[in-house]
Formats: structure tokens, sequence, C-alpha cells
């Protein structure tokens, strides 16, 4: 019996997925996929975060501009 396989392509361009980049067709794609993620353009959703409630940041308490 073989594995279920989806007919799916690449989520950024659509073309055919490639084994060492899956789910993507190439490394650009992937890249692109990773700069929406650094860019905010992807975002999970979720309730807001009152920054009371946040831990203490690393930085030594010196805020920068």
């Amino acid at each position: 019996m073989s594995a279920r396989r989806h007919k799916t392509g690449c989520p950024i361009c659509g073309k055919p997925v490639v084994k060492e980049y899956r789910p993507f067709c190439s490394r650009r794609c992937a890249d692109a996929d990773l700069g929406r993620w650094f860019s905010g353009a992807y975002a999970v959703p979720g309730e807001p975060v009152d920054p009371a409630d946040l831990p203490p940041s690393d930085d030594g308490g010196t805020e920068r501009d």
C-alpha cells in the first residue's frame, strides 16, 4: 500500500513542491515565506497582552529609541 500524497503546490507561487524545500518549490520561496514571518505579515491570532504582564527584558533595563 502506498503513502497518500497530496497534490498541492508551493504556498508562495503554486509550482510543484521540491522534496529538499518542502512545502516550497525552491529556496527563494522558502526565504520569501520566512521574510513574511519576520516582517509581521503573518500573525497568530490571540488576545492582546497587557505590557505589565510581560516578563522583564534581558537588556539590563535600558530602553533604546
